[in-house]
């Protein structure tokens, strides 16, 4: 299959008028021409342009899904195949769905949220996997103040289900939640709760966090699990120096949106990968107040973008940034290939000769509309508009 005539972003540069040559799953050969006259199974790309299929390391969606209101499940199936074609509408190609290993303090939310019901959920996904449009893996996040949930985590290690596991803290006074004023008010909203009894609350999970350090000590065995299997590591919220040193020395590679300028910079320092929220940076400000991640981009501390909690932010994320002083090649690899090296996937990510013919087809440049988002050549979303560009397909 051929794409001819189409805007190609590669690594370093884009072609106006190039084409793609698609042999069994591969990018064959990659043209600054249009296709052959004569080559069969041609796809018209006159005003799309074509980028690498989106690699997401951290999406909060597939929860969502699963209890789309609190206290109401969903079919894990049902949940799994819903967020997968929503992925594969919105550029993604692999993803790595982040599941949380935690345990919530209110007593109502544990038979909720705990880590048997995120076990169930990475099971789920390993069960369907090779049913699904994009190549869905468990990012599994681990909340290193809820021990309890470590056996099923552990377990889930065992059986080869994670493929990247990530620390996080959420302490209030640190990471995230900083400012412990704003921690409590915007829960107080969510929970419907009295601030009184949310700032009790706070405190006492600060104190406890402070008198007790064997949380680290199962944090340690869990990460060298993960690394016996190769995994990536990821921790999340940093927000000092120290903090970044410490997670540097087990192992991680990945500073997954570092709440603080200092903490981004350590990140750079130690050659860790920074991830921001690709949210953030479409909006040009964090949901919850912490570091900007445009700012993050323009003093060059960023290497790659998340979706987070919005799958669609990803490809929109990369062309503002290029409106807005990066080249667009920068701007796409912080959604595709930059995403690719830092999880260790080595086969996409780029639009060059033997690489997975993971693809997107964007049209617009102001506001890019994915119209076809292809997985080893095949297409897994192709809208109406597609059609009339290759008849031929069927």
């Amino acid at each position: 299959m051929w794409l001819t005539d189409l805007q190609i972003v590669l690594p370093d540069r884009v072609l106006e008028h190039g084409s793609i040559r698609i042999v069994d799953g591969l990018i064959a050969e990659v043209s600054d021409q249009a296709a052959p006259a004569h080559a069969q199974q041609q796809v018209n790309g006159r005003g799309l342009t074509a980028i690498p299929g989106v690699v997401d390391m951290h999406g909060d969606m597939i929860e969502q899904e699963a209890e789309p209101r609190t206290g109401k499940h969903l079919p894990l199936d049902l949940a799994i195949h819903a967020l997968d074609r929503r992925l594969a509408a919105t550029g993604v190609t692999t993803a790595y769905a982040a599941i949380s290993f935690w345990e919530p303090e209110s007593s109502t939310r544990k038979a909720e949220r705990s880590g048997d019901r995120a076990a169930h959920l990475v099971e789920a996904v390993a069960q369907l996997r090779n049913q699904l449009l994009i190549d869905l893996r468990v990012h599994a996040r681990y909340e290193i103040t809820t021990p309890v949930v470590a056996e099923p985590l552990r377990a889930a290690l065992n059986a080869g289900q994670v493929h990247l596991l990530s620390l996080m803290d959420h302490t209030p006074g640190q990471g995230q939640y900083r400012d412990v004023e704003r921690y409590v008010s915007s829960l107080a909203v969510y929970r419907g709760t009295s601030t009184d009894q949310l700032t009790a609350e706070a405190h006492a999970r600060m104190r406890r966090t402070q008198e007790d350090d064997s949380y680290w000590l199962v944090a340690h065995e869990l990460v060298a699990l993960a690394k016996q299997q190769g995994l990536p590591l990821a921790s999340h919220d940093d927000d000092t120096p120290e903090k970044v040193e410490l997670m540097y020395s087990m192992g991680v590679t990945m500073s997954e949106f570092p709440v603080a300028l200092v903490a981004a910079q350590a990140a750079r320092a130690y050659g860790m990968h920074v991830a921001m929220g690709a949210p953030n940076a479409l909006r040009g400000v964090s949901h919850s107040g912490n570091l900007s991640a445009r700012a993050a981009i323009a003093a060059g501390l960023v290497d790659l973008l998340a979706a987070d909690y919005a799958p669609a932010a990803m490809i929109q994320a990369a062309w503002v940034l290029a409106a807005n002083g990066s080249t667009l090649p920068q701007a796409v690899a912080l959604i595709t290939c930059n995403p690719a090296d830092a999880v260790g996937l080595a086969d996409r990510g780029r639009i060059i000769a033997g690489q997975r013919a993971d693809l997107v087809l964007v049209e617009g440049s102001v506001q890019p509309r994915v119209r076809a988002t292809l997985r080893q050549g095949r297409p897994i979303y192709w809208d109406r508009s597609m059609h009339q560009r290759a008849p031929w397909l069927r």
